[in-house]
């Protein structure tokens, strides 16, 4: 590819479970390693998903404060923006006033993450109502975990991307992403993509694990089908960006796995343009 890519889903927070899954996928979970990862893969910029383990092991964790950012180290990088992590156990007033203030005097805020499954909520309980009222207002987009859960703690029937529709009614002014297509739920996912003007979708997290894990995956065309049957109903790659929920897969590797299930032709769009359009990067 002759531009450099944006890695709109990827983690930097100091959680048990991602040097578990780093460790799974052969990566070291460092700042020096993932800034490595990045060069080797032409990866220019990136977003973060948010999060804070207040409890180690323990997240989804209702003691982690609102909102949450990136903590695996004091220096985040320059090229990596962050989505705000919401945790609705501590979404009372001061809470919003501070995620009022960090939008309005962070540049380096595009977002929001609603950690849905993880947290039992809907997405359309009233209690995300002010998050997103705040993101219409100040044009962010707000990014939901869809699909499986990572922790056993999880409830899928939260994340189904199904229940995504009613909050895409509900508040239609707001621009909302869709995040790991809703896996194994991706017709499902393109189908509240297709429906709604205001709802797009990240390819992140779709595989985890080793190179030879990933390996397998493109070696096996059920597997393949299954992500690619969705995206052609969808019809419409404007509204797919690439992510890769670093640190559970090789950068460089799942870049590879990508590349298989998004035509040639939808490249630039997929892998930068549509992140820094609807992330509104600088």
């Amino acid at each position: 590819m002759d531009f450099k890519i944006i890695d709109a889903h990827m983690h930097f927070s100091d959680v048990q479970a991602f040097y578990t899954a780093a460790e799974e996928a052969g990566i070291t979970y460092t700042r020096e390693s993932y800034l490595a990862e990045c060069e080797a893969a032409g990866i220019e910029k990136a977003v973060c998903m948010g999060l804070v383990e207040a409890t180690p092991h323990m997240f989804p964790d209702a003691l982690s404060p609102t909102p949450m950012t990136a903590n695996l180290c004091e220096d985040v990088p320059s090229s990596i923006f962050t989505c705000l992590g919401i945790n609705p156990h501590n979404l009372d007033a001061d809470a919003i006033k501070r995620i009022r203030e960090r939008v309005k005097n962070d540049p380096t805020v595009v977002g929001f993450k609603i950690y849905a499954g993880y947290y039992h909520y809907y997405v359309h309980d009233p209690i995300y109502a002010p998050v997103y009222q705040i993101a219409a207002e100040f044009g962010k987009t707000v990014a939901i975990h869809t699909g499986v859960t990572y922790s056993e703690q999880g409830i899928m029937d939260y994340s189904h991307p199904l229940t995504a529709d009613r909050m895409a009614v509900q508040y239609r002014d707001t621009q909302f992403l869709l995040c790991h297509m809703g896996n194994p739920w991706i017709m499902d996912a393109c189908e509240v993509a297709y429906k709604n003007r205001n709802v797009f979708l990240d390819i992140s997290g779709l595989v985890e694990g080793s190179p030879q894990h990933i390996d397998f995956t493109m070696s096996q065309p059920l597997l393949m089908q299954h992500y690619t049957t969705g995206l052609v109903y969808l019809n419409d790659y404007k509204k797919v960006l690439f992510g890769t929920d670093w640190p559970i897969v090789p950068l460089g590797k799942y870049i590879e796995f990508c590349k298989k299930i998004i035509p040639e032709m939808h490249y630039r769009d997929v892998f930068r343009d549509n992140a820094t359009r609807v992330y509104k990067l600088s």
